[in-house]
Parts: C-alpha cells; sequence; structure tokens
C-alpha cells in the first residue's frame, strides 16, 4: 500500500519557534541522516469486493458481471522516501453470467463462479510526499504496480443447467496456475502514527483467457478489479518515527532554524572576521617601503628610501656594474661546485636588491649566470641557466613582480678569473645583475 518517505534522522529532540506563527514540534531525525533512523516496515490486512471487469475497460466473455468478495494482506518495506516494495496476498471470489443475453445463455454457458488466491510483488510509489501547508503529512497518494501468479478453479452452470468444473488439457480439475499483472492506485489516511487506514484499487490482467472457465477461441485476456479497505501497521520503537508521514520541508525548516546551528554560524562568522582583521594586520604597510608593520624594525622611513628586509635603511656604496652606476648591493652571488643552491650569505645582498626594485618600480633586471670549466660545456650552459632562476625566484618570491626580471644562462663563457685555479673557478661560479 502506500508510502510517504524522507531520509533520516537522530536521536535529538529540537523545538522550533516560527517568528510569525509559533509552532513546536519534536523532530528525532536530521535530513541525510539514513534510513535506519525510522521505522520502514509495515503489515496490512484489506477486504472489499471483486469483478471480473476493470474500470479501464475491455471485452468480456459473459455479458452481466456481479461483484463479489475479496480480501488480502501486505508487507511493505520502505526503501526511500518515495518508493516502497510490497509483497501482496489475496484471495476472493468473481463472478457473471449471460442473463442479457438470447435465451440467458451464450457459449452454451449460463453463468460462471471462480474462487481465486494470488500473490504479487509491487513497487508503490508515493506521489504526495512533500507538503508545503502542514508540518506533518495526514493524507499520502499512491500508485502500485507489480507482477506475481494467481490461482483459480472457474465453475460454470451450462446451458442446459447443469454444472461443470473446469478441466485441465490433462484432465484434471486443480487449481490454473497463470501469471498476473497488478496496477493500482489508492490513498492512505493517518490514523496515528503507527496506524493507517488505506483505500485503494486494482486492476489485475491474467496472462490467459480461462478465468471465467470460457475461451473463446481469439485473443483475448481475462481481467478482474478489486476494491478495498484496510489497516495498516507499521512496526517499530515509538522513539523512531513512521518515514510515512515524516514532512522533509519541515525536518529542513527545522535544521535550518535550529538554535545551536545559529549560534555556531555566528560564531564561525567572529572567526572568520578575527582572520581577515589578522590578515589585513599583516598586509599594513605604514611607510610604505614594502615591509608590513608587523615586521618593520624601523618604522617610519622617508619615502623612497632604500630599505633591508626588517625595513631598516640601506647603506649604500657604488661599484660598476654592466657599465652602469649601481648599488653595492648589486655585488655578484657566488654559488658552490655543480650547484644551483643559493647560500645563505646571499640572502642580505638579494633582500637588498629586492627593496630597491620594489621601490623603484621602473627598474628591470637580467640576471646572467655563469660557470667554472669543469665538466661539459651543455652541462655548464644547463647549470649557469639554473643559476639564474635561483636568483629570479628569490626575488619574485620577496615581493619583485616576475616581469621585470630576465634571466640568461651564458656557461662557462666570459670568465672574471683563471679556470686553471681554484680561487679562479670559485668566482666565475656566479650570477651578475645587469640593470635595463
Amino acid at each position: 500500500m502506500a508510502v510517504g518517505m524522507v531520509q533520516a534522522q537522530t536521536s535529538t529532540t529540537t523545538t522550533t519557534t516560527d517568528t510569525t506563527t509559533k509552532t513546536s514540534g519534536t523532530t528525532t531525525a536530521k535530513v541525510f541522516g539514513g534510513r535506519g533512523q525510522y521505522n520502514t516496515w509495515s503489515f496490512g490486512i484489506n477486504g472489499g469486493v471483486t469483478a471480473p471487469v476493470v474500470a479501464t475497460g475491455g471485452s468480456n466473455d459473459y455479458t452481466n458481471w456481479k461483484t463479489s468478495y475479496g480480501y488480502g494482506a501486505t508487507l511493505r518495506w520502505q526503501v526511500a522516501h518515495s518508493f516502497g516494495i510490497q509483497g501482496n496476498f489475496n484471495g476472493g471470489k468473481l463472478e457473471g453470467n449471460n442473463k442479457d443475453a438470447l435465451n440467458g445463455f451464450r457459449d452454451d454457458r449460463q453463468s460462471f463462479s471462480t474462487k481465486f488466491y494470488s500473490g504479487t510483488i509491487t513497487g508503490v510509489v508515493n506521489v504526495a510526499t512533500i507538503d508545503y501547508l502542514r508540518r506533518k503529512n495526514a493524507i499520502n497518494f499512491f500508485v502500485t504496480a507489480g507482477a506475481g501468479l494467481v490461482w483459480y478453479n472457474p465453475t460454470m452452470v451450462l446451458g442446459n443447467g447443469t454444472d461443470f468444473v473446469y478441466s485441465n488439457a490433462d484432465g484434471s480439475k486443480h487449481y490454473v496456475k497463470s501469471l498476473v499483472i497488478p496496477v493500482g492506485v489508492g490513498v492512505k489516511f493517518r490514523l496515528a502514527d503507527a496506524w493507517a487506514l488505506n483505500l485503494g484499487y486494482t486492476e489485475n490482467f491474467t496472462d490467459d483467457d480461462i478465468l471465467d472457465g470460457l475461451n473463446r477461441g481469439y485473443p483475448s485476456k481475462d481481467k478482474y478489479s478489486y476494491g478495498y479497505a484496510g489497516l495498516e501497521y507499521t512496526f517499530g520503537p515509538k522513539s523512531k518515527a513512521n518515514l510515512d508521514w515524516v514532512n522533509p520541508v519541515a525536518m529542513m525548516y527545522d535544521e535550518l532554524y535550529d538554535a545551536a546551528l545559529r549560534q555556531e554560524v555566528e560564531a564561525l562568522k567572529g572567526r572568520v572576521t578575527n582572520v581577515e582583521n589578522a590578515v589585513n594586520d599583516l598586509k599594513k604597510d605604514s611607510d610604505g617601503d614594502g615591509v608590513s608593520d608587523q615586521f618593520d624594525k624601523c618604522p617610519n622611513t622617508p619615502a623612497g628610501t632604500v630599505v633591508d628586509g626588517s625595513g631598516c635603511p640601506l647603506k649604500k656604496d657604488t661599484v660598476m656594474v654592466g657599465g652602469a652606476a649601481a648599488p653595492a648591493a648589486y655585488t655578484n652571488i657566488q654559488f658552490d661546485f655543480d650547484s644551483s643552491v643559493l647560500r645563505t650569505s646571499s640572502y642580505p645582498t638579494l633582500d637588498a636588491v629586492s627593496a630597491d626594485l620594489r621601490a623603484n618600480t621602473a627598474k628591470s633586471l637580467e640576471l646572467d649566470g655563469f660557470a667554472s670549466s669543469e665538466g661539459t660545456a651543455a652541462h655548464n650552459m644547463h647549470l649557469s641557466k639554473d643559476r639564474a632562476n635561483s636568483v629570479k625566484t628569490y626575488l619574485v618570491n620577496s615581493g619583485v613582480e616576475a616581469r621585470r626580471v630576465k634571466v640568461k644562462g651564458l656557461g662557462e663563457t666570459r670568465p672574471i678569473a683563471d679556470n686553471s685555479t681554484e680561487e679562479g673557478r670559485v668566482q666565475n661560479r656566479r650570477v651578475e645583475f645587469v640593470q635595463k
């Protein structure tokens, strides 16, 4: 039978209050908490009327049909918030006659009476799970469809008034077995959280033409209908909600307006504000020398002053570099044998170069890398470019724009000392600064 469901909850109790309409409700679940937090198994019994016809029409072997009785039981497992799998057992009786036929009979049949039993598996789809008008559902609409088997034993009254029990091809009179396809609709009313009243109608289509004991000899299939009312009970502890009646909209509303959640959101906002303030403090540079106030050991330096990494004025000498006068900060950077890793002793010089470039944004720089004559010329060319790139990486990481720094590898060409001595080779392992 039907089912209306939602995904899951925990076992905490929350009272919610709307600003316009005060409503209090106890929730024992959370959205996306899992099906295991709900009661999902239910058992039902039903009874009603049967007929050898269906509301959607079609041909019939008898001119008149009669209503009779039917009964059934169901066992359902709710798989998702709007879908369940249900096992059905049904039994009952079907009757019809040819009262309106000429002389009261047709095809040598006056009437028939068939007892039947069926077992089917159906899917149940709830088409009214979400309710935007009420916090808790009270009515659910559903549709069903599935397949199974039906067993039946037709008994007929022949045209001469004698009784006749349908015989199988082998002469036996045991129950006939056939495939049956049930399709139905229904409505479920909430009586209590665990109890429901079901009203439904099912059309059953068989895969043969002998349900009424008559095979007319042309392609047709017998069918019958069952209208019923029944009670359904959902198993499980009272601490869990019945998934049939949970409204997911109300659950989401409650979670969004949960007081503890609002407090966590406000606390998070405060933490974000504190982080933003801390970042702004780190970025603050009152004297504009390129060193933030938190790390500036010499605050309030005059504008345009070249400073080192601690924000203090840099002492300058003048030397010739690339044919032009430049600060002593632009002295060559030396490297160890076959290495492009910067020495820590080079950091003060590089800091001074960085400070000058950041203070004078019109300047650009070319870094010329060199190597001593050990190894092949190709290896030394590659090594010299790696050394120039190491210096560029340091400058860019300190705040110098990458586009203002070019690199060039010159290998073992243009030595400044004799490569035949170790002292000379040490001097040749270098990077030179060339201002542009």
